[in-house]
């Protein structure tokens, strides 16, 4: 059994009570590295054209309601081509990380052209994170824990690599509750995961198996078909 809040993150939400969902596939699709890596190189030369204007409005919105203090150390984790490391305060410190060589590529040249200097790029395994516990402020994970092999993995990473009374922050498109609209994002998951990503991804299952409870879940973005889901590391 786990506790959701609602999804306006104002408070306490319905109990999900779900049998399987500790063991239970968060979606019909699976997918390995080098899958990723293939799609990605495939479609890092029109990702912002498509993806850059539908997706503004929750990278905006989401990046307004981040927790963010002045000289806060930052992990995003799936950089990808850079927009969001063109949005953070310049009094932040950003560690950009992606497996994807030709999106960190692009994402290069983005921070150069716009004269940012507060952000830091590696390829890295998000599964596999190089870096000591407790190293960031905030851990942010937008529009990737879909696209992953093991979103349970990535996201337990950025728990560990996220300080004591710091945030880890997912901004995702999760299965709807809906049950006629989860049928068809199952249907479609694997023909949306050759453009990057996941149609079906289980948030109850995704939960429970992480072990975290958030904080909140809030919606963001138009359609409000994406969650931005925020957890407090424990002191």
């Amino acid at each position: 059994m786990i506790s959701l809040f609602n999804q306006s993150g104002s408070g306490r939400g319905q109990t999900v009570v779900a049998s399987d969902a500790a063991t239970r596939a968060l979606s019909v699709t699976a997918v390995e590295n080098d899958f990723v890596e293939r799609v990605y190189t495939d479609i890092s030369w029109w990702y912002d054209l498509f993806f850059g204007p539908t997706l503004q409005a929750g990278r905006l919105e989401a990046i307004g309601r981040l927790p963010l203090r002045p000289g806060d150390r930052i992990l995003e984790v799936g950089v990808g081509t850079g927009i969001n490391a063109c949005l953070y305060p310049r009094d932040c410190h950003v560690t950009g990380i992606d497996f994807s060589a030709s999106m960190l590529a692009k994402a290069d040249r983005r921070i150069a052209a716009r004269g940012v200097r507060n952000v830091d790029l590696q390829q890295m395994d998000a599964a596999k994170l190089e870096f000591e516990d407790d190293s960031f402020d905030l851990v942010y994970a937008p529009f990737v824990i879909s696209v992953v092999p093991d979103p349970v993995q990535v996201t337990r990473e950025m728990h560990r690599v996220c300080r004591p009374g710091g945030h880890v922050v997912v901004l995702n498109h999760f299965r709807s509750e809906n049950r006629a609209m989860a049928w068809a994002e199952r249907i479609l998951s694997p023909l949306t995961v050759h453009i990057g990503f996941k149609a079906d991804l289980d948030l109850p299952a995704f939960l429970l198996q992480t072990g975290f409870e958030p904080i909140s879940i809030a919606k963001v973005n138009i359609p409000r078909i994406w969650s931005l889901v925020t957890f407090r590391k424990g002191c």
